[in-house]
């Protein structure tokens, strides 16, 4: 799950639209009939029961290979085979993703030299660094940094931060985010609204295919959208890639990042000034800063399988045309203690959003009528590694890409109650913003695009893998007002829950706490959305100049995606 951090922001930036009825364009006897199932099938005694279960101590936080996973998985499958759906991939509810599981152990520390001094960083506080390349050990030795700006090749933006530089057996130092932001300049990239350049995995696979041997980013907690903390407990320890032929020597020998006060030491050693004013720049050159850096990773490695769980209603008319709900159901498992507790339960992330689909999932098993194209649900693995699960599913797809309607993702739904609001992340992409705006009218609600834009939420959960294959996806809940306590409230409540309990082993199921009523809102409404698709003949499009529209057109078309 994306952490979502509001920032405050005035209620005339709020685009609250015109809004098309759902009961419009159906009976009022199917609508009712549809309120009276979704009464039934979405209740608040199975949706706790099911987020006390997956973020319960016994699933040991859910981390892929481990008896979370099992037990995770074994869950999964019996709730939707005892709802009565079919398995999703043949005869079985599981999709096996190859994935192969690295621990790297950086050296305490790392050296950084060079015009007569040297610089002693510590792991943890002042860096991290892993590798995906399956070996033993990684051994960087005098490798020369060179400042790479943000680290963003960008023909569209006539953009190359590495131009005229061979980064061959070298380090890249790149910034986090892309040059728009903070500027209030929405000529320069898009503003404030982050692009795909400013992904962290972005700059990781740039500085792959530059040949650099090592990348470096530099962390900001506002550009990043989140702190220190998170990046020491999310990039250390084991984590899991997908599996590749070349055993991942194709990625740079080692990717990590530094805090921003690192960062400052090593401009200051390199005497560079104003780093951040001369990466900004659209004639920025790479400057190599006559410094080498030095560092060793030891490196364990199993190759093993985890599993997405998929299900499935047969459509009536169109089956071979696909709406794919999806939730990833892992989370972050055992690791280090924090007063105490050292599971990460991910209650919010994502037992919330599996939970939900769950409840859908069982809705749709109690239409007496099947709709009219088949509803897939999808529980994908590894999303807290960089979205593995969904990834691996679309690039190995159960159902061809060209005939997947649309995705409808659900990552971390919040439990303050019910919201006069549905945040779409990623608004203005797709015509799915459409059927949101009809969905919310329905329940008294009003469409706000994701105030944090800069941040990139769009890219950071799984509903991303499906617009990367340019399915149109959907990515939408509950998160700026609640409905008796107001906006300030609410950021006041979203903005503890990211600083204290993100990544945390305090992110618990706590029955008085959780008031699911507003989970229980978006679940209906998500829904609603997906049951409409499913009984349509068109296919939703990206809107235009969203970056996703030609690679739709392209599978539509006949070009094989999948």
């Amino acid at each position: 799950m994306p952490n979502i951090s509001y920032s405050q922001i005035s209620l005339h930036s709020l685009l609250i639209m015109g809004f098309f009825g759902l009961t419009d364009c159906q009976p009022k006897t199917q609508s009712t009939e549809l309120s009276d199932l979704l009464g039934n099938a979405i209740t608040e005694v199975d949706l706790r029961e099911h987020i006390r279960t997956l973020a319960s101590d016994e699933f040991e936080g859910r981390k892929p290979f481990t008896l979370g996973e099992e037990k995770t998985i074994a869950y999964l499958e019996n709730a939707f085979s005892t709802m009565g759906l079919e398995p999703g991939n043949g005869d079985s509810y599981f999709q096996s993703v190859p994935l192969v599981e690295i621990d790297a152990l950086p050296f305490p520390t790392m050296k950084v030299g060079g015009k007569g001094e040297e610089l002693t960083l510590d792991y943890r506080q002042d860096f991290v660094a892993l590798t995906r390349r399956v070996t033993d050990k990684i051994t960087v030795d005098n490798s020369e940094l060179v400042f790479c700006g943000f680290g963003i090749v960008a023909p569209e933006y006539n953009w190359n931060d590495y131009k005229g530089v061979d980064m061959t057996g070298k380090t890249a130092v790149v910034l986090v985010n892309d040059p728009g932001f903070g500027t209030q300049d929405s000529t320069l990239f898009k503003g404030n609204t982050m692009t795909y350049y400013g992904r962290w995995t972005y700059k990781y696979e740039e500085a792959a295919r530059q040949g650099a041997e090592g990348v470096i980013i530099v962390h900001n907690t506002a550009p990043a959208g989140y702190a220190w903390n998170v990046v020491e407990s999310s990039w250390t320890g084991k984590a899991l890639y997908l599996q590749s032929e070349d055993n991942n020597q194709s990625r740079c020998a080692f990717e990590g990042w530094i805090t921003q006060g690192a960062a400052r030491e090593i401009m200051q050693l390199a005497r560079i000034q104003n780093y951040l004013g001369q990466a900004r720049q659209a004639d920025f050159k790479p400057i190599p800063m006559d410094l080498s850096i030095g560092l060793g990773i030891d490196v364990t490695y199993q190759e093993a399988t985890s599993q997405n769980v998929i299900a499935k209603r047969t459509g009536s008319k169109r089956p071979d045309e696909y709406i794919i709900y999806s939730a990833h159901w892992d989370h972050l498992g055992i690791g280090k203690a924090i007063e105490g507790d050292s599971i990460y339960n991910g209650a919010l992330d994502n037992a919330s959003g599996t939970a939900a689909m769950l409840e859908i999932a069982d809705a749709f098993s109690r239409l007496e009528e099947a709709p009219e194209r088949t509803v897939i649900f999808l529980a994908v693995t590894a999303e807290e590694q960089g979205l593995l699960g969904s990834e691996y599913y679309a690039q190995a797809p159960i159902y061809p890409v060209n005939q997947t309607v649309a995705n409808i993702n659900m990552d971390g739904i919040h439990f303050r109650g019910e919201m006069k609001d549905l945040t779409i992340v990623g608004y203005g992409q797709s015509e799915l913003d459409d059927y949101a705006q009809t969905a919310a009218e329905e329940q008294g609600r009003y469409i706000i695009p994701d105030p944090n834009a800069e941040k990139g939420y769009f890219f950071r959960s799984d509903h991303f893998s499906f617009a990367k294959v340019g399915i149109p996806a959907l990515y939408a809940s509950g998160e700026y007002e609640q409905r008796e306590k107001g906006v300030e409230w609410t950021q006041a409540k979203m903005d503890e829950w990211t600083s204290k309990h993100y990544h945390q082993p305090s992110d618990e199921y706590l029955d008085g706490a959780w008031d699911v009523s507003g989970m229980i809102q978006d679940a209906q409404l998500l829904f609603k959305i997906g049951y409409r698709l499913s009984n349509e003949e068109n296919f939703p499009e990206w809107k235009p100049g969203s970056e996703f529209k030609s690679i739709r057109e392209e599978s539509l078309s006949g070009v094989a995606l999948n």
